[in-house]
């Protein structure tokens, strides 16, 4: 992964297109993360997204600067202090316009303390949380990847937790693996005024043993994409498509995939997910710096532009700005 934007990089496609970049992290860290091997803050976000029309972004989640002291259900709000503090205009970039941390929803009921203290910190920038609830019984699959018990969405607790967020008008974002979708169908149902985002696009898994069925398994990831699509309240992030467990491929190349490989590869998942929720429902994230171990932040945004190139203006504005403005309740940009 290149430690500076690279200036034998692509020039960006569309230049002047809006872009609310739905998904990003910010880090210091003392060790390497996914094989990024130093921080990466709100100007290293900026630098790498030149010459694209970046105008706002929502920050992520990552367990990044947790207070080190103190009740632990209330450390993660340390993070929304850190985005807050690594929030504001960078050149044209309106960086962390949303905050997106993290609270224990397993508390039920009392999760609602955490988010009121999220609330506060993040000074009118917070918009809600990510629980990730990944599970797989499938040893090759896991990734290094912290797993949840199985059906952790079924948890009453959770669903407790999750009803504080419909309270405060806070979104939820979630990240699993396919074989969970069914799952998630569920938990949308039970909770149809609770706005859930679905990461990543919704799990689908390209190792272990899900990589020795390909065909199987995308036309599962398929089906159970189509029943989680038929709760109005889901919207699915197209994005995190050069994590490992979807393009290993690419990351074997060691991030330098051009924009036309990353399309070529990702055409399937970008159509069905934009097919099945329509671009209303759709926003594009480029989960950076972690999608950089497949390839630059400015080829990552010119794949996402030509796998759109058949789309509307008014399609496009909703893919590259519209849903994420909308749902994250960002300002005016």
């Amino acid at each position: 992964m290149p430690k500076d934007p690279d200036v034998q990089d692509e020039p960006a496609l569309e230049p002047a297109l809006p872009i609310v970049d739905a998904h990003h992290h910010l880090w210091r860290r003392d060790r390497p993360l996914y094989g990024y091997p130093r921080d990466y803050m709100a100007p290293d976000l900026v630098a790498d997204a030149q010459g694209h029309n970046v105008v706002a972004t929502v920050y992520m989640e990552c367990h990044s600067a947790y207070r080190a002291g103190g009740p632990e259900a209330m450390r993660p709000v340390g993070e929304t202090e850190f985005a807050v503090a690594s929030a504001g205009r960078v050149g044209a970039t309106e960086v962390c316009a949303g905050i997106v941390a993290y609270a224990d929803l397993m508390l039920g009921e009392a999760a609602g303390e955490v988010l009121d203290a999220h609330a506060e910190a993040g000074r009118g920038r917070f918009r809600g949380v990510r629980n990730m609830v990944i599970f797989t019984e499938d040893p090759g699959a896991t990734a290094g990847f912290r797993l949840v018990p199985p059906r952790r969405l079924a948890e009453p607790a959770l669903r407790a937790g999750a009803r504080e967020l419909v309270r405060r008008g806070l979104v939820f974002d979630t990240w699993l693996f396919q074989s969970q979708l069914a799952e998630l169908a569920d938990f949308a149902a039970a909770l149809p005024d609770l706005t859930i985002v679905l990461d990543h696009v919704g799990g689908y898994t390209a190792i272990g043993g899900f990589a020795e069925r390909p065909q199987e398994t995308l036309e599962a990831w398929r089906r159970d994409l189509a029943e989680v699509a038929r709760r109005p309240n889901v919207v699915m992030k197209l994005g995190g498509m050069g994590l490992p467990t979807i393009s290993p491929s690419l990351i074997a190349g060691g991030g330098q995939a051009s924009s036309e490989a990353m399309a070529a590869l990702w055409k399937p998942l970008f159509d069905t997910c934009v097919d099945l929720f329509g671009a209303e429902r759709c926003m594009l994230e480029s989960n950076f710096p972690v999608d950089g171990l497949a390839g630059s932040y400015r080829r990552l945004w010119n794949a996402f532009k030509r796998l759109a190139a058949g789309a509307s203006a008014a399609e496009k504005t909703a893919l590259f700005s519209g849903t994420a403005a909308r749902v994250y309740n960002l300002p005016a940009l």
